[in-house]
């Protein structure tokens, strides 16, 4: 078993909307990002990635290719995903924490859910979603920007097993 955590924080801005695994809540004001700027997501990612010791989000999607403007960040989990299933490791639970001072995350909590589920190919029961407020601390208190937390549980598959020596003279 091999645990990850990611985090990310964006400040808002005045065009756009606010996505959260996919999901719009809140179409009025944006988030300053490369991609769509998803902040769940990308910490979702990076706890996918950090789980199978592959790296970060900044490693495979750096903010400096333009491949990624706009980038729609749910692919982005689902692509890191592929990698490491490809390194032979696969998720079994997530949780992700929102950190916002306005926006209400209960109303879009299911969607938001699925989407995960989806996209890390667990079902809905495995993946949690919530949210809580910095009680008006700090940039997200002020209402200036928006962060995420999340943390995934992954499997190793089974490795082959290993020829006994008696096998191998065989």
């Amino acid at each position: 078993m091999r645990v990850g955590w990611g985090i990310d924080a964006h400040r808002f801005s005045s065009e756009g909307f606010v996505l959260l695994g996919g999901v719009i809540v809140d179409d009025t004001r944006g988030v300053e990002a490369t991609s769509d700027g998803d902040v769940a997501a990308h910490a979702l990612t990076d706890a996918v990635l950090g789980a199978a010791a592959l790296g970060d989000l900044g490693e495979f999607y750096p903010s400096s290719d333009p491949r990624w403007s706009d980038a729609d960040s749910v692919v982005i989990l689902r692509d890191a995903v592929a990698r490491a299933i490809a390194a032979g490791f696969h998720p079994t639970s997530a949780d992700v924490t929102i950190v916002a001072q306005s926006i209400r995350i209960a109303p879009h909590r299911d969607s938001i859910r699925a989407a995960f589920a989806a996209a890390l190919g667990v079902p809905v029961r495995a993946c949690s979603v919530k949210a809580t407020t910095t009680d008006t601390m700090g940039f997200i208190g002020r209402d200036e920007g928006i962060a995420a937390l999340a943390v995934v549980v992954m499997e190793e598959e089974s490795p082959q097993s290993p020829v006994t020596s008696h096998q191998a003279r065989a």
